[in-house]
């Protein structure tokens, strides 16, 4: 089975730069991302181990790095555009 790498800087390569700076220098923006991380990790954990929990927890953790995702890139746009 493939499990996909959604980590911030893989899912946003061109803005590899910009996430660290933010990270580095935002304490909302990192405080989100290192929720998002957590979320991925966790995911990530249960897709290798075959998702031993049921359908619809699985959807809710990817729905919450979902809206963790859109959030985190709705920060990279505004800040890239100052």
């Amino acid at each position: 089975m493939h499990i996909d790498d959604h980590s911030l800087c893989n899912d946003f390569p061109q803005q590899r730069e910009l996430i660290l700076r933010l990270i580095n220098g935002n304490e909302e923006f990192a405080r989100i991302a290192e929720a998002y991380t957590r979320i991925d990790i966790e995911i990530h954990a249960l897709e290798v181990d075959e998702s031993p929990i049921g359908d619809d927890s699985m959807h809710q953790l990817k729905h919450q790095r979902s809206l963790l995702k859109d959030g985190l890139y709705e920060r990279m746009m505004a800040a890239d555009s100052k």
